[in-house]
């Protein structure tokens, strides 16, 4: 198992993708601290899994919030190991519709919410053996296609992976971003049936990713094996796009 002895906190745990990874992080041997903010979610994304895996509900776009929780984890289960970005929201707001509210509550999950997760990370991470950060970003940063705001917050993950990369090198920390496209996810689902087929014939292998097709890469990411990769792009995708 290529997790084992590794504390990994996944963030956007309760559903989709978020589930997908913990739940493989979890067989591969971690110890998985799932959050979400529907803790009853996070709860049953790790049911059935052997070992001391803790679910909480944290907003992460809550800095102080953040930094409890990772307080809690060092004193219950050591410093964190690994940390998935996954957290994130959306909106179907037209350029000139978004509210103030609306992009202060987008960038503020998925992009200040990484931000403090991965802080609060990096200042165990440094004072262990390292780790490695996992940023979910989203074919959309560099197609276009999608609202603006979202657009812009995963676009803004690749440039903090980067500099966090080169930062963090020296000390053992690894950061990349695992960039899905379309994915068979809950916030896909109940979409006009036209626009699903519309999604899928952009994709070359003809259907979307699953969420288990991300988790798979997320392990890689997370775990030794990519050992010497750092703050890289990793799109899985089917070809819809390249980075």
């Amino acid at each position: 198992m290529r997790l084992t002895g590794k504390v990994a906190v996944v963030t956007g745990a309760g559903q989709g993708m978020g589930r997908a990874i913990a739940q493989r992080f979890a067989d591969e041997g971690a110890t998985v601290v799932a959050v979400d903010l529907n803790e009853e979610a996070a709860k049953q994304t790790l049911e059935g899994k052997s070992g001391k895996h803790l679910a909480r509900s944290v907003n992460v776009g809550d800095s102080a919030a953040i930094d409890t929780l990772f307080a809690e984890i060092k004193q219950n289960l050591g410093s964190v190991d690994v940390l998935v970005n996954n957290a994130g929201v959306g909106s179907v707001d037209q350029f000139a519709d978004i509210t103030d509210a609306t992009w202060e509550r987008v960038i503020g999950v998925n992009l200040n919410g990484a931000f403090y997760c991965a802080r609060a990370a990096v200042k165990q991470m440094q004072e262990g053996q390292g780790g490695a950060i996992v940023n979910i970003s989203s074919t959309s940063a560099v197609s276009g296609d999608g609202p603006a705001h979202y657009c812009a917050s995963k676009a803004a993950l690749m440039g903090l992976t980067r500099g966090m990369a080169k930062e963090l090198a020296s000390k053992k920390i690894r950061v990349n971003t695992l960039v899905p496209g379309p994915t068979n996810t809950p916030m896909m689902q109940g979409i006009p049936q036209e626009w699903a087929d519309a999604i899928i014939a952009g994709v070359p292998m003809g259907r979307m990713a699953e969420p288990d097709d991300i988790a798979k890469v997320a392990v890689f990411l997370a775990s030794d094996d990519s050992g010497f990769v750092t703050g890289q792009n990793v799109a899985v995708n089917g070809g819809s796009a390249f980075l």
